[in-house]
């Protein structure tokens, strides 16, 4: 079955740097758009980024432009998102995210607190 597992999350100061990985599996990850996705505490989940299959076009929430970076190995059937410049307002549950037969799948989430 399709599943997404994300890693990589923690606490780190801010300023900070952390990069999160997601590993992916039963679905054709070479021909799949992917994207990260963030919950805060007591607010909606949003979109982060967002990359095309073959890694050609990336989008970014506004609030992360510049700063979050997200990136794809298809060979390892794997997502990344690299932060850097963290903030306090990024700490959130981060989740990897597709689209398979119309339903969008989520991963467990990886917890990032950012915070001194």
């Amino acid at each position: 079955q399709v599943q997404l597992v994300e890693s990589g999350g923690g606490l780190v100061q801010p300023g900070g740097s952390l990069r999160l990985s997601c590993a992916a599996s039963g679905f054709s990850f070479s021909t799949s758009a992917m994207s990260w996705y963030r919950q805060a505490p007591g607010k909606e989940r949003e979109l982060v980024a967002f990359i095309s299959s073959l890694g050609g076009s990336a989008n970014y929430v506004p609030s992360v432009k510049a700063r979050f970076t997200i990136s794809r190995d298809n060979a390892k059937n794997a997502v990344y998102l690299q932060m850097n410049s963290l903030k306090p307002e990024d700490t959130a549950v981060y989740y990897c995210s597709t689209v398979q037969r119309s339903a969008r799948v989520w991963g467990q989430g990886t917890q990032v607190t950012v915070s001194s």
